[in-house]
């Protein structure tokens, strides 16, 4: 799992003792897939401002920090 999606599930209290292990492994994998979904969506909109000449380059290097950081592949 990446760690910085499994960060935030603690975070969010779905990996306290016994609820990420009580999880079928479909829950699981429903669960990251959701947060990598949500960290794509927020490149998608980086990307989309980036067209915008007010925010240009700096978008396009937010997108792609965001997905460094969270180890999001194309």
């Amino acid at each position: 799992m990446n760690p910085r999606f499994e960060d935030l599930m603690y975070r969010a209290g779905l990996t306290a003792q016994g609820c990420w292990d009580q999880m079928d492994d479909y829950d699981r994998k429903a669960i990251e897939k959701l947060t990598e979904l949500i960290v794509r969506e927020c490149v998608a909109q980086c990307e989309i401002n980036s067209d915008h000449s007010y925010l240009g380059a700096g978008s396009k290097i937010s997108a792609f920090n965001i997905k460094q950081h969270f180890g999001v592949e194309e």
